[in-house]
């Protein structure tokens, strides 16, 4: 016997599926990022293990930009919620401009590496530098998707998709925005503790 849906559970149940799927995603990449982060522990017992060797004002700089990203598109979040467009539209683009600035200032770090003398392969190349590039290349290629999803949710919201009672849209990308804010945070702090 079939059951027939409203249109409101239909629109739920496709909302939890979609949520649902960026959770394994998320989950999986968390997994990715444990595998590095352990490797990068068990090499520290390595002779050839950098001292001393100093993280980058950039990617303090950094860190407090993609705070303030996952500020931003969580008052967006709240805006649409409320149907205050103008307020999406301004949180959404500072979240952008926000994103942005957390690459350039990543370029801008590895750049006080290189200037330290300290590259990822080759004769001024260690293994604690070598992790830095991996660790933070990868988290890089994660938020390029996460911009990419961003200027799509922009575009949406600039072809009125999302309104007071159509939020998936902008709630899957704050989920997957958050979730590269934390891990962000959690692997500068990792690398600050054990650098």
């Amino acid at each position: 016997m079939e059951v027939s849906m409203t249109a409101e559970e239909q629109k739920e149940r496709t909302a939890r599926s979609y949520k649902l799927i960026l959770l394994f995603a998320m989950i999986s990449m968390t997994m990715m990022f444990a595998g590095l982060t352990s490797a990068f522990v068990v090499s520290k017992s390595r002779v050839d293990w950098l001292k001393g060797f100093e993280l980058p004002i950039a990617f303090y700089i950094s860190t407090i930009v993609i705070i303030g990203c996952s500020v931003t598109f969580y008052l967006a979040k709240k805006a649409i919620e409320k149907d205050n467009r103008s307020k999406t539209t301004m949180m959404l683009l500072a979240t952008l401009v926000l994103g942005v600035l957390f690459v350039v200032s990543q370029f801008a770090g590895f750049g006080q590496i290189i200037e330290s003398g300290y590259y990822m392969t080759g004769q001024g190349s260690s293994i604690t530098v070598t992790f830095l590039y991996i660790i933070a290349f990868v988290h890089l290629l994660h938020l390029a998707g996460g911009l990419i999803s961003l200027l799509i949710i922009i575009y949406n919201h600039f072809k009125q998709k999302y309104n007071s009672t159509q939020t998936l849209g902008i709630e899957l990308g704050a989920m997957y925005w958050h979730f590269l804010d934390l891990l962000w945070v959690l692997l500068f702090l990792f690398l600050y503790f054990f650098k």
